[in-house]
């Protein structure tokens, strides 16, 4: 059996964290999800960035948006939902089989976004009217000011991806903000049943300390993170609140692991795939990642709802200096701030290309 097949046949989901116009045409897509068993997709701006801005495949499009004079942010969505309407409707019958389980693809608020709920609230609002897509998540980062534009989203029935997480504590947060949104629509007499993932990063995390901690203690710590954070989850998930909302008709907020992709070449590439196997979690995948985990991957063991050895490995890195709520902190404001970027950048390739394209079709 394929090492993807297995892993979906105990319990998580594979999604790809990637999106291309050309991996739609192709038909690549299609065929992750027949032979890979790929159920999801998510997207962010850095992805974005790298596929309209070194690709061909846009370019008709921005011409036509070119001439109709929307801005570059305006241009930048348009282009977005016609590919992730298109990669939905893809996953359409994945999505109706699980009764909305699985099936999902994402789209990001803009990173400017990050720290303003208002704005954040109002996006999110006007991007899930335009995709007009059952399976769509919008994507809010968890931060202080994302987590009010989760819980109102949430209520307005809106599905939510929550971005950026990247410790246990934040995680809880997340959970929170959903689970006051859904709490808060039972109470109006609406519907409960709103879905949302919360997406926790790991590799970063092993990024960040790996000139700081000895060896026997490499690329470990995200897996740690991430252990401690599914028995938070799973705790969640038995508790008296939890199963009080699912009597009621409400969907559990899933667990998905982000970033995922080996950064350290002297590791396996498909070291975090391995080491978060588990029930009832999503691992969204660079498509190099999901590719090496297909032809050479094996499922040894699955994570432990206790947590493991966890505790141990993040005493282990607390007697290194390193101070685990402080470093998600500055991981999550280091994300933010990169996903800014990005879609600066992002803007800044489609600004060039408009202007290119204008130029090359003028008498």
């Amino acid at each position: 059996m394929n090492p993807t097949q297995k892993l979906h046949d105990l319990g998580q989901s594979l999604w790809l964290d990637n999106i291309t116009r050309e991996l739609l045409r192709s038909g690549t897509l299609a065929r992750y999800i027949r032979d890979l068993a790929v159920t999801g997709l998510t997207s962010n701006p850095t992805i974005f960035e790298h596929a309209i801005g070194h690709s061909t495949a846009y370019d008709e499009a921005i011409r036509s948006g070119a001439r109709k004079g929307q801005s570059d942010d305006s241009l930048f969505f348009a282009l977005a939902l016609e590919d992730l309407t298109q990669a939905a409707d893809l996953f359409r019958p994945i999505f109706d089989a699980s009764a909305g389980v699985d099936g999902w693809v994402s789209l990001e608020v803009s990173p400017l976004l990050a720290h303003d709920a208002a704005n954040t609230i109002e996006q999110a609002a006007e991007l899930h009217a335009r995709a007009d897509r059952p399976n769509l998540f919008i994507k809010i980062p968890g931060t202080i000011e994302g987590l009010a534009a989760i819980e109102a989203s949430i209520f307005a029935g809106l599905a939510v991806n929550v971005t950026l997480l990247f410790s246990c504590k934040q995680y809880l947060a997340a959970a929170e903000a959903y689970l006051r949104g859904v709490e808060r629509r039972i109470q109006a007499g609406l519907d409960p049943n709103v879905g949302s993932v919360a997406s926790l990063f790991i590799s970063r995390w092993d990024v960040a300390v790996k000139d700081t901690i000895p060896p026997q203690l490499r690329n470990r710590l995200g897996i740690a993170v991430a252990m401690q954070t599914y028995q938070a989850y799973c705790a969640l998930l038995a508790s008296p609140r939890w199963q009080k909302l699912a009597g009621a008709g409400a969907r559990a907020q899933r667990l998905l692991w982000a970033s995922t992709g080996t950064k350290d070449p002297a590791a396996p590439d498909t070291l975090y795939v391995e080491a978060l196997a588990a029930p009832r979690t999503i691992n969204t995948m660079p498509e190099k990642t999901l590719l090496a985990f297909a032809d050479h991957g094996q499922v040894r063991h699955m994570l432990p709802p206790d947590g493991g050895d966890a505790e141990a490995v993040l005493a282990d890195c607390g007697r290194q200096g390193i101070d685990p709520d402080a470093l998600a902190e500055r991981l999550q404001r280091e994300g933010a701030e990169a996903f800014a970027a990005s879609w600066r950048q992002l803007l800044q390739a489609i600004s060039t290309k408009t202007a290119q394209l204008t130029q090359a079709s003028a008498p």
